[in-house]
């Protein structure tokens, strides 16, 4: 036997353990450590009192009853999230069917009717948000597909050239010249890595680099007067996502025009400052309380303004919400990304008054991640772009008037 074996081989006795102590008479095993409460003390302890035993009864079935009291509150929260989710779903194909069968056919009609701006706010079915930020940014430039595979001929050919005769230390000190902007193709590289880092499909080996590298690429010999800025790869990627390739680099060139866009682009700080001061009159207008703490700080729109326009908030917002705001920048322009962050001011408000410059700053920098679309967009509601019966476009032309006229050195509206 095993046991004879045993001790052939260690010159032992062979000892079998001893039975189990575990007692065979309860009633019921002990699913957490919560049961344990209603056990037995060991054999070698005093044993419980009949009044100890029911009190330990007593508390273990409270705390069983607040634990389901617990799960069901999770159940109804669950169930909560689980009807918004699908009644956003329905919200979204009722929307679809709208926006494909009525609004695109007839599009220049309708583009302006109340109807159309109440259901563009509450932001574009996924399906249809490419096509209609296509037609509402434009085509002035007239860029066609033809045209963008010249200009993206003409990228590869500069990578190409690059590779061959620079070392990356060149390369580097060639992408830092003005005079050479179409050398910042090399700077893409860099920077392409960074974008959405967490979708992990935007860098090298993923399904999007080699396309965003491509929009990217064509668009600084398009335009070498303006060349790669860092931040546009976040705007590029977001168009990727939504549109076909050549159809985003259309949108992007255009939209890379219009004049907000151009002077952070161009870094053309004499606009900048501009609509720095024109940010700072509806800042004051409706958030008083936070514009003077910024003020005791001397904390200015730049530090915070210049992230958030630069990629259209996809960098500083989550991707869901960020879409959201470019549907309505897209409808009303400018103004929207200039509400957009003062909406998130006021969404913040009680938290910023608390802090100092370098926590707002870095608050600012690096917004929480469970913003959500409902709160930021009733802030942003709650926002009027309005100045002594003034709209921002009237703002900001008298801004620039005023510079013309004045010192030729600052705004009067900077001076504060």
């Amino acid at each position: 036997s095993i046991c004879n074996e045993y001790e052939a081989r260690t010159g032992r006795m062979y000892k079998p353990p001893p039975p189990s102590t575990r007692r065979k008479n309860i009633e019921f095993e002990p699913l957490s450590t919560t049961a344990l409460i209603l056990e037995d003390r060991p054999a070698n302890l005093p044993a419980k009192s009949v009044e100890e035993a029911l009190r330990h009864r007593q508390e273990y079935d409270e705390m069983v009853a607040e634990a389901k009291k617990r799960e069901i509150k999770e159940a109804h929260k669950r169930k909560k999230i689980m009807r918004e989710r699908f009644k956003q779903e329905d919200n979204i194909a009722s929307a679809m069917v709208i926006w494909i069968n009525e609004i695109l056919p007839n599009w220049e009609g309708m583009r302006a009717t109340r109807r159309v701006r109440e259901l563009w706010w509450q932001g574009l079915p996924p399906s249809v948000r490419g096509k209609v930020w296509s037609l509402a940014v434009g085509n002035e430039l007239n860029i066609t597909p033809e045209l963008y595979e010249i200009f993206l001929s003409r990228a590869k050919e500069r990578w190409k050239s690059f590779s061959e005769t620079n070392s990356e230390n060149d390369v580097e000190d060639v992408s830092a010249s003005v005079a050479d902007r179409e050398a910042s193709l090399e700077l893409i590289k860099l920077d392409i890595s960074r974008t959405f880092p967490s979708l992990y499909i935007f860098q090298k080996g993923g399904p999007y680099h080699d396309l965003l590298h491509s929009v990217l690429g064509a668009y600084t010999c398009y335009r070498p007067d303006v060349g790669y800025v860092q931040g546009m790869s976040f705007i590029a990627a977001v168009l990727i996502l939504n549109l076909e390739e050549a159809d985003a680099f259309i949108a992007f060139a255009n939209l890379l025009n219009k004049p907000c866009q151009l002077a952070f682009f161009r870094v053309d700080h004499s606009m900048m400052l501009k609509y720095f001061a024109a940010f700072e009159v509806f800042f004051e207008e409706n958030l008083p309380k936070l514009f003077l703490h910024f003020k005791s700080y001397s904390l200015t729109p730049d530090i915070y303004l210049i992230d958030w326009i630069f990629t259209l908030y996809s960098k500083s917002l989550p991707l869901d919400l960020a879409c959201r705001v470019w549907d309505v920048f897209c409808r009303d322009g400018e103004e929207f990304l200039f509400r957009t962050g003062l909406g998130i001011l006021r969404l913040y408000e009680d938290i910023l008054l608390q802090m100092d410059f370098i926590h707002i700053a870095q608050f600012l920098t690096k917004l929480p991640e469970d913003i959500t679309s409902e709160k930021l967009f009733s802030c942003i509601a709650a926002i009027q772009m309005q100045n002594s019966n003034k709209k921002w476009a009237q703002v900001f032309a008298s801004l620039m008037k005023d510079n013309k006229e004045g010192d030729k050195n600052h705004s009067p509206a900077l001076k504060s």
